[in-house]
């Protein structure tokens, strides 16, 4: 299976660690000589390059799963830890449990006099249009939010056009003909990570006459498997068992951090493969990196670094910012222990996939009036 042909490459690229020999019982003790004069410390023979964001705050209100959910929440929050260091913009954020800690948490951060609002996720559009109305003077942001006025900021990525990309690669590399998909809860920005796989698989049967099928999602009754929330791993496990007990052998979970369950189970069987989804999961989990295939990539971190810069230099303007393959806010990372496994081919009609899905020349969306 594939953890065990891994396993035969990772073995090939260990390096011989250099032991060094222990000392000599005979060694001569070294002689005892005046410590130096002190010195003036150097001079510096550059001038430090200005921080333009110092003096600003930066803020972010994180949907649940928190800042440390290695997916989504922290994705953004790198973001934010960029424009400290490279900006000098101070940055604090709150994590929210549940839809009730929205408001509560911007408000919180309208009263520490933050500069600029973040608020991480769909379910958060409703509570930052009415946080920006009722402050027209203080910034605001969202990832996933459709709502706008001249202090916010909303943006939405086209993660089919990445995940069109990374159902061809498991189409590509399935050997059972099953790949399967388990999502947190059935809302847009979720649900179009689901459309991009299913599209993907079905263009990769049709240049190669093949009949790869998707379990766990139906695009046009718009259902499938849904674990309710992003955050217990539990429901990450049982939705991956089912999975792979149907036959499915690469799984993507569109749930966060609850896709954690399904590279333990992954491990424990030594079995199937996964498609992260926001960041590189062969980097955010290292320890399960020879589990994971590839990773459909949402860049919130540039997007959140980006409109803080604007902030800062005075440019930011309140509106919709898209994020796609063509100005790299969404994207395909092959994992970090499949980049030499993944055949050539097969990288060769991924990049030509991609270049027509940036030309137009493809539609990563799928046609559901067309099935209406």
């Amino acid at each position: 299976m594939k953890g065990k042909l891994f396993a035969t490459f990772a073995l090939l690229a260990v390096v011989a660690l250099l032991v060094a020999g222990c000392g000599a019982a005979d060694t001569p003790t070294p002689e005892v000589t005046e410590p130096p004069e002190e010195t003036e410390p150097p001079v510096p023979t550059a001038t430090p390059t200005p921080r333009p964001g110092v003096g600003v705050k930066a803020c972010q209100v994180s949907d649940t799963g928190g800042t440390d959910d290695r997916s989504f929440n922290q994705f953004a929050w790198i973001g934010m830890e960029r424009a400290n260091v490279d900006l000098g913009v101070e940055i604090r954020f709150l994590e929210s449990t549940g839809e009730a800690d929205y408001a509560p948490n911007l408000n919180t951060f309208v009263e520490e006099d933050c500069d600029m609002i973040f608020g991480v996720g769909y379910l958060l559009n409703d509570a930052l249009l009415v946080a920006a109305t009722e402050n027209p003077d203080v910034l605001f942001a969202g990832i996933d939010t459709w709502d706008t006025a001249d202090n916010l900021l909303g943006s939405l990525y086209s993660i089919e056009q990445a995940t069109m990309l990374a159902g061809y690669l498991a189409a590509g590399m399935t050997e059972t003909g099953i790949v399967g998909v388990y999502a947190g809860i059935n809302i847009p920005p979720v649900t179009a990570f689901s459309d991009g796989y299913y599209m993907g698989i079905q263009a990769y049967n049709e240049a190669h006459g093949t009949d790869v099928t998707l379990a766990g999602w139906d695009p046009v009754a718009q259902e499938g498997l849904f674990t309710g929330d992003f955050f217990d791993t539990d429901k990450g496990r049982t939705m991956t068992e089912t999975l792979l007990d149907a036959g499915a052998d690469i799984i993507m979970p569109v749930a966060g951090p609850v896709g954690a369950g399904s590279l333990a189970v992954m491990a424990e069987r030594d079995a199937g493969l996964l498609i992260g989804v926001d960041t590189d999961w062969s980097s955010f989990f290292p320890e399960y990196a020879e589990y994971v295939l590839g990773s459909a990539l949402k860049r919130m971190d540039l997007v959140v670094f980006d409109q803080i810069n604007a902030m800062v230099g005075g440019t930011f303007e309140g509106g919709l910012y898209f994020a796609n393959l063509e100005n790299g806010r969404v994207g395909l990372a092959v994992g970090s222990e499949w980049i030499d496994l993944v055949p050539a081919s097969l990288m060769a009609e991924i990049e030509a996939l991609a270049a027509d899905i940036i030309s137009g020349a493809v539609s990563a969306a799928f046609p559901r009036e067309a099935v209406e």
